[in-house]
């Protein structure tokens, strides 16, 4: 906790449970702690999201498309939004790997510029690497022509 503020990050988003259960153990309160420090000196941990686990629900090419946005920060030197994913696990390793997480980011961008009624250029999105403590700002995010077509190719489910 910081300041009597929201946390940022949960414990069990630490301990790495949706990103790679394999890279810690259960109750390994050295690894969070280690987790929580490499955190609190990044870049992030010196600055105060405007808003954290923001949900969202819009629709792209017809289909809905919904998500949680981890942070959102609005205190870039260049004014605008930065929408970060935190992860825990390891940066991408394949070409597929990075595409897969480019796609998201992409989505997260466009859901927050239409939450905040801002266009998608103002908002700027990366994925904060906690235990490498490295932030990767993608620059072939899809703009939103781009996400639909990516998803007009995927087959819709019948229902």
């Amino acid at each position: 906790e910081r300041s009597s503020q929201q946390r940022l990050i949960d414990p069990s988003d630490l301990l790495g449970a949706a990103d790679d259960p394999e890279d810690v153990a259960d109750g390994d309160a050295e690894d969070l702690a280690t987790l929580r420090e490499r955190f609190e000196a990044g870049e992030w941990g010196r600055r105060w999201p405007l808003e954290v686990e923001v949900p969202f629900e819009t629709l792209i090419a017809g289909r809905p498309v919904r998500g949680r946005i981890d942070a959102v920060f609005g205190d870039g030197p260049d004014g605008g939004y930065d929408v970060v994913d935190w992860k825990t696990g390891q940066p991408p390793g394949s070409a597929a790997e990075h595409q897969a997480a480019v796609v998201q980011l992409a989505a997260y961008r466009l859901a927050w510029a239409q939450l905040a009624r801002v266009p998608a250029g103002g908002v700027r999105a990366a994925f904060y690497y906690v235990r490498h403590d490295l932030t990767l700002r993608p620059a072939d995010l899809l703009d939103e022509a781009g996400l639909a077509g990516l998803i007009e190719r995927i087959p819709a489910a019948s229902g």
